[in-house]
């Protein structure tokens, strides 16, 4: 193999690196947003926890929040990585 086209082979690779993958158009605003949502939603838990838990249907929203930023945190985890 000549030197030229090892070089070729080298940036050809490099390039190959930089390449979006065809769902990451999709998925980036996803994760950012789902990210700062999970950011967000610790902020609704204060009026509940603030009015307290005693009826069922304050406890199954809590419940359902916290749920909700479980997910937000698990799908928005990769936002910003690098």
């Amino acid at each position: 193999m000549s030197n030229s086209s090892a070089n070729d082979l080298r940036t050809a690779l490099q390039d190959a690196g930089t390449v979006v993958r065809p769902g990451e158009n999709v998925l980036s605003p996803v994760r950012i947003l789902s990210f700062w949502v999970a950011v967000a939603l610790p902020f609704l838990y204060l009026p509940l926890l603030a009015s307290g838990l005693d009826s069922s249907s304050v406890t199954i929203a809590f419940l359902a929040l916290l749920a909700a930023n479980a997910v937000t945190l698990f799908v928005g985890h990769p936002h910003r990585r690098d």
